[in-house]
Formats: C-alpha cells, sequence, structure tokens
C-alpha cells in the first residue's frame, strides 16, 4: 500500500479527498439502487453496486493514467480534439438515445461494449483546456476582439449550439464557466460583456424559433419552459419536476439532523433518479444535516485545494487548468445540492464523484488527472521522465533481443540449406 502512495504524483490532498467522495458514494448508491430494482423491476442491488464500483475502478485508472501526463501535452490534444468533439456532438444531436419516447439526444451508445456516453461532458473537457491554451498563448501579445473571435469564440460557440438543443443545463454550465475562465485569464472585460450579450441574444433567438418551428430540429424547449414555470410558479398540479421536487424536500425534511441511518430512506422508493440527479436528497435522509455538512465541507476544501494549486502553478497554462477544469466540479456540486433544496430549477447534473453514472464519473477524473499533472512538483517529473527512460530502455532491450533471435534463426537455417541462396538466385 506504501509503495502504492508513494507512485502517486500531485497534489496527496486532492488524491485523499477524491477518494473520501468515491468511498462515501457506495452506501448511498447501493441504498438509493432499490428504486430501480424494486419499483422499476430492473436488475439487483448488488448488480448496481458492483456497476459502480467498475465506474469508479476506471475512474481511478483513469485519473493514475492521466496524471502522468505532462499537462503541457494537452496543448496540442486540445486543438486536435475540438474537431473530433463538434462531429461527435453533431451525430449526437440526431443519432442520440431516445428515453421512454421522450428527446434525450444527449446519450450515444458504444459500439460492441454498448455503453451509454454522455458527448457533452467530454466536449466540455476538451474545451476548457482549449480556452486555457488560448489565453495562455495570447497572455503576452496584443490583440483586438476580432482576433479573438474566430480561434476562441467560433469554437465555443460551435460547441454550445449543438448541446443546447438536448441539454440546457449544460450548455449554461459551460458558457459561464467559459466567460468565468477567460475573465481569469485577462480577456477584456469589454469584450467579454459584447460576449455575453451575443449569447443572450442567440439564446433568446433559438427558443423563439423552436417554437415557432417546433418540427425543424431535436430540442426541449418546451421541457426548459415548463421547469422554469413550476418553479417560479407554485401551483397544485403536479407534474413531473414537481413531483420529484417534493419528494427530495420530505426526504431532506425526514433526515433532521442526524438521518434515519444508512439504508433506511423512505423516499429513495418514491424520488426518480435517487441514485444520480438526487442523490443528494437521499444522503440528507439518511445521515441527516451532519452527513450534508461533511459533503459540503469536502467540497469546499477541494476547492481550496484548487486556490492554492493555482497560485502555485509555474506557468499561466497551469493556473488556467485547474481553475477551467476544477472550479466546474465544484460549481456542478454546488447546482446539484441547490436543486435539492429547491433554490435553482431541476437541471439534470450529477453529484461529482458521488453519483452513479460512468461518464459523469469519467470526465471528472480526466479533469482530476490533468489538475494533478499540474501539481506536480519538480522532482516528482523528474522521477516520472526518469521512469519513462527506464521503460524505453526495457522496451528497447526486448526488441534487440528478438532481433537478435530472428537473426540467429536465420543463420541456422542457411547453414542447415547451403544450397538455398543459389536456388533462389
Amino acid at each position: 500500500m506504501t509503495q502504492l502512495v508513494n507512485r502517486l504524483r500531485g497534489d496527496k490532498v486532492i488524491w485523499a479527498i477524491v477518494f473520501l467522495l468515491a468511498l462515501i458514494s457506495f452506501l448511498p448508491v447501493y441504498s438509493a439502487s432499490t428504486n430501480l430494482v424494486y419499483v422499476i423491476g430492473k436488475g439487483s442491488t448488488i448488480g448496481y453496486l458492483i456497476k459502480h464500483l467498475v465506474h469508479l475502478f476506471i475512474g481511478f485508472i483513469v485519473i493514475y493514467w492521466v496524471h502522468k501526463v505532462p499537462y503541457h501535452y494537452f496543448r496540442a490534444l486540445s486543438i486536435l480534439g475540438i474537431p473530433f468533439v463538434l462531429v461527435l456532438l453533431l451525430y449526437t444531436l440526431f443519432q442520440g438515445t431516445t428515453i421512454g419516447g421522450a428527446n434525450a439526444s444527449r446519450w450515444i451508445q458504444i459500439p460492441f461494449i454498448g455503453i451509454g456516453f454522455q458527448t457533452s461532458t467530454l466536449a466540455f473537457t476538451v474545451l476548457m483546456v482549449y480556452v486555457a491554451r488560448y489565453l495562455a498563448k495570447v497572455s503576452e501579445k496584443e490583440y483586438s476582439f476580432k482576433d479573438s473571435l474566430l480561434e476562441l469564440w467560433l469554437p465555443v460557440f460551435a460547441v454550445l449550439a449543438l448541446v443546447l438543443p438536448a441539454n440546457f443545463s449544460t450548455t449554461a454550465l459551460i458558457f459561464s464557466m467559459v466567460c468565468m475562465l477567460v475573465y481569469v485569464g485577462y480577456y477584456p472585460v469589454k469584450y467579454l460583456a459584447l460576449i455575453i450579450g451575443a449569447g443572450v441574444i442567440a439564446l433568446t433567438f433559438f427558443i423563439l424559433v423552436a417554437k415557432a418551428f417546433p418540427g425543424a430540429m431535436p430540442n426541449r424547449v418546451d421541457t426548459w419552459i415548463s421547469r422554469v414555470d413550476s418553479f417560479f410558479d407554485k401551483n397544485e398540479d403536479a407534474k413531473d419536476d414537481d413531483y420529484q421536487i417534493e419528494k427530495a424536500k420530505i426526504a431532506i425534511a425526514s433526515g433532521k439532523i442526524y438521518g434515519l441511518g444508512p439504508g433506511k430512506s423512505v423516499q429513495k422508493n418514491f424520488l426518480p433518479q435517487s441514485s444520480s440527479d438526487f442523490i443528494f436528497a437521499i444522503i440528507v435522509e439518511e445521515y441527516g444535516l451532519m452527513g450534508a455538512l461533511g459533503i459540503v465541507f469536502l467540497y469546499m476544501l477541494l476547492f481550496v485545494r484548487f486556490i492554492i494549486n493555482a497560485q502555485k502553478a509555474s506557468s499561466l497554462f497551469g493556473k488556467l487548468l485547474i481553475v477551467g477544469l476544477g472550479f466546474p466540479i465544484i460549481f456542478q456540486a454546488l447546482v446539484n445540492m441547490a436543486v435539492a433544496v429547491e433554490l435553482l430549477p431541476v437541471t439534470g447534473q450529477t453529484l461529482p464523484l458521488i453519483s452513479a453514472g460512468g461518464t459523469s464519473i469519467w470526465m471528472t477524473c480526466v479533469s482530476i488527472g490533468i489538475i494533478l499533472s499540474v501539481t506536480k512538483k519538480e522532482e516528482e517529473v523528474a522521477q516520472d521522465e526518469e521512469e519513462r527512460k527506464k521503460r524505453e530502455e526495457a522496451l528497447q532491450r526486448i526488441i534487440d533481443k528478438e532481433l537478435d533471435l530472428a537473426e540467429g534463426e536465420k543463420s541456422e537455417e542457411s547453414e542447415a540449406n547451403p544450397l538455398e541462396p543459389v536456388l533462389n538466385q
């Protein structure tokens, strides 16, 4: 165990918090999965627990693999990644999965293995790295608003336009986080104000077109409007979102100070998405206010570590990577918890590293891995480089040995058949 810990690079506090959040997730996911088993009649609780364990196991492999990569390599990868995610989002928009006959064009099925993948989460990560790369590149240059439109904002709005029809909450999250990142990256505020204004106008235009021509493109505009209306207009019409919020509030109220105890939630049997979007309500019901404060404390501690490491980063690109990839994790967690207590309309955002779901866990782990790569100390970078050279030398020795064996076998064949060169002529 000690040897494994010694092989981990980067901020050990971030490693500990991520591991603790993942560990905490098991009991709530196991408990909340009874909704899928006994109410919907799908799978088994042990099956869902094992599935969650596999997702987290793959996620930690992703963290370990990504954090070994020098973070400056992600500059070039983001440039290559933007065209890839645009094609993937376009494919998802028109070929995405439909759930229960409703438009849910945000998922695709990975061929051969049949696992669903939410492409907007990948696009989010790639886009934040791309924006950080651009801001670091132009930090010491004089540039105009026109110069940034093509290279910075065109890819941003292209991604937003492809995510928006199926997922408004993720679009809003991406746009707000990009605006936050460019502000931190010393992008002129007057230019940023123009971009925000253009974004509001574009969103209004999209909604008007979608309402005027409802069959022209796949979209969920009616769902967005319904959720906002139900949030601000409290009436007695029991809509799906109202039902979810009511059950979440009952669960939170039932938890009181210390909760009902692990596995003793009642509302998990009535609350849809109890193991993903509304898992915070189940945590509060079973572990009470103390459990809720514990979860909030861990996310805030993670936030503080992101700030500290951003300040310590040796380059502007590293600083922007931590801000651009780390802050959205905390913001998404706050949004998820705010929805559960009815401070925000229903959004469909998961609780990072705790909610069940492969895509959310894996892409969060990619972000954590990149952040840990930035936080590596100089001696850790040197150790990684030494390990890489040793692996290359070992691989070269194996190749040389195989070549020697092949040449030896060829020599033996020549000695066994000395007329073969003459016959070949």
